[in-house]
């Protein structure tokens, strides 16, 4: 996978303008100024996550005994109900309600921005082609970078492009992750019927 293909599934797994309700749900009750800390706190610790998953994914693998067709196939599902629940959202949003009070990791950073799908992704990376840890870390720094400009601008793009425009948005999304997660999903299937047992 080129870097670039690999920041752009990235990006959709992060869901920015999916998460742009949510974000502005859990951040509405905070002052204007603590608001922009705690949205820079959490996208920080997302990024931070997800770069341990990157860096030591593999050794928790092996930790593990697990094979890199097992984690392919765990994400493509994972991709996969995440791209379903994007397309056909519940009521309650997708993580469910949101605690009252100033959101700390859960859910803002995690799993909303670093969820299981993108841990799962980085570890796939890290784990298939170690020698292009610098393209995976950059991927993942860029479609870390597109989130965060998006969820900055939530206000704007709120007001500007509306519900109905943010859902379609997330829906087209959706289609595109179900799409790359059933590509994994396949060729994770194929490495293991290729491999030697």
């Amino acid at each position: 996978m080129e870097m670039v293909s690999a920041a752009l599934l990235l990006f959709l797994i992060m869901d920015p303008l999916g998460n742009i309700p949510v974000f502005l749900s859990l951040l509405k009750p905070l002052p204007k100024k603590r608001q922009r800390i705690v949205l820079i706190r959490e996208l920080l610790i997302a990024f931070f996550v997800l770069l341990g998953f990157l860096w030591g994914g593999k050794y928790v693998l092996e930790a593990m005994h697990l094979r890199q067709e097992s984690v392919s196939i765990a994400g493509g599902i994972i991709l996969f109900l995440i791209g379903l629940k994007m397309i056909f959202p519940s009521p309650e949003g997708m993580f469910g309600d949101g605690e009252v009070g100033e959101p700390f990791i859960v859910p803002m950073a995690i799993p909303l921005v670093a969820g299981p799908s993108g841990m799962a992704a980085v570890m796939l990376f890290g784990s298939q082609d170690p020698s292009r840890m610098g393209d995976w870390t950059m991927a993942l720094a860029i479609a870390w970078f597109g989130t965060a400009v998006i969820l900055f601008s939530s206000t704007y793009l709120y007001k500007i492009l509306g519900t109905r425009v943010l859902v379609a948005l997330e829906r087209l999304m959706g289609m595109l992750l179900v799409a790359i997660s059933v590509q994994m999903l396949m060729d994770g299937i194929q490495a293991y019927l290729n491999s030697p047992s």
